[in-house]
Order: C-alpha cells, then structure tokens, then sequence
C-alpha cells in the first residue's frame, strides 16, 4: 500500500478557524482512505500539540513525509508555512505531487500498490 501525506493550513486567526482547518484535513483523509492510501495527516498526528515548538513538530512532520510515496497538497497550503516546507521537500524528493484542487476536477486517486 502507498502511503501519501496531506499538507495544509492547521494554525488560524480563531479557534473555529484552527477547529474548521483539522476538519478538512479528516475529510480528505477519509477520502484517501476509501481510495487505497495508507494515509498521514501532520494535523491529526499533532493537533492541539500546541506547547510544542513549530521546530520540533516539523522535524517530525520531515521525517515522516521522507518516508511516503506522495503529497496531496490542500487549497489552503499557500498560507501555511509549514505546508510550503512541505511542499518544497516533496519536490526535492521527487514525490508525486496531487493538489486539492485539481483532484475535485477529476477522480479521486488510487493508492494501489507501490
């Protein structure tokens, strides 16, 4: 089974912000779940983890990804730091790389076997 990690927006300006970013996060994982994916989100890994510095959640969070086949990339990540990070060492690993929003257009994806 492949495993795919799902990048997006968890800090916000309110908490329903914060509580709406974790809710889309479950949604899509879900959804990967139902296709095949052994899936990952950081967001419900570490939700709510927030006494723990941004440096330690995202040497997990790296490590973690390094070790997946794919990252499905929400509409949200372009205002996220730690999803830009993200994002750029996908690409530096050469991982295959989904956004959100050009997955909504077509089928969702098939995890299938590596």
């Amino acid at each position: 089974m492949r495993v795919i990690y799902i990048a997006g927006k968890y800090r916000d300006t309110t908490s329903i912000d914060k509580l709406n970013n974790i809710n889309h996060h479950t949604r899509v994982a879900y959804k990967l779940l139902l296709e095949g994916w052994a899936v990952f989100s950081p967001i419900m890994n570490t939700a709510h983890f927030d006494d723990l510095s941004q440096e330690i959640i995202m040497s997990n969070d790296l490590e973690i990804l390094s070790r997946c086949d794919a990252i499905y990339v929400l509409n949200n990540w372009e205002d996220s730091r730690g999803a830009k990070m993200e994002l750029a060492v996908a690409r530096k690993l050469k991982m295959e790389i989904y956004y959100e929003e050009n997955i909504k257009q077509a089928k969702m994806l098939k995890g299938g076997e590596r």
